[in-house]
């Protein structure tokens, strides 16, 4: 069963929030029943006035495995086991 919530929200912030939804894949009425679910669960109010942005750092490091795809420069794994050996091979080798 479901219920209907009326909320007044400023007309820009539900256009903006509507269209963030939509790039992630669901409806602003998702958003809203996790958000409600995540009240429940963890009987806390999370708001937050700062708007994450990834550092310089991150984005260079974006950007560097970025070029390392595009030019064949990765190892790729099909379990954990075999990425650990490797990186334990990696580690006798420099030792």
């Amino acid at each position: 069963m479901t219920s209907i919530i009326n909320v007044k929200v400023d007309s820009k912030i539900k256009t903006k929030a509507q269209k963030v939804a939509a790039e992630m894949g669901v409806s602003l009425s998702a958003v809203v029943n996790a958000y409600l679910r995540d009240l429940i669960r963890t009987e806390t109010l999370f708001v937050s006035t700062r708007h994450a942005r990834p550092s310089e750092w991150l984005l260079n490091a974006i950007r560097e495995g970025e070029e390392d795809m595009k030019h064949g420069r990765y190892v790729s794994f099909n379990s954990t086991d075999k990425a650990l050996r490797h990186l334990d091979s990696l580690k006798k080798k420099r030792s």
